[in-house]
């Protein structure tokens, strides 16, 4: 593998892991027919229980990892991403 900025074929190719967090959430059509009624009746009528479930629940958040090839070059340092 060639370095495309000093042309040097001293490169290091590395795969790199990201972890990104995602937040669960309801989407625009549930809000529309069903979270407009059952939010103020649930907090309403169901305060006790749903604060309990609100602090011990279940997490809404999900984590999506994306692996990448990078490589870089040991002589000037460049680093490009391999598709």
């Amino acid at each position: 593998m060639v370095c495309p900025k000093c042309k040097s074929e001293n490169v290091n190719a590395q795969v790199i892991n990201e972890v990104q967090i995602k937040n669960k959430h309801h989407g625009f059509f549930w809000w529309i027919l069903i979270g407009w009624w059952w939010v103020p009746i649930k907090w309403l009528v169901f305060t006790i229980p749903a604060l309990i479930i609100k602090i011990f629940g279940g997490k809404k958040q999900k984590a999506v990892n994306k692996q990448k090839t990078v490589c870089v070059c040991q002589d000037c340092g460049y680093r490009w991403e391999i598709k």
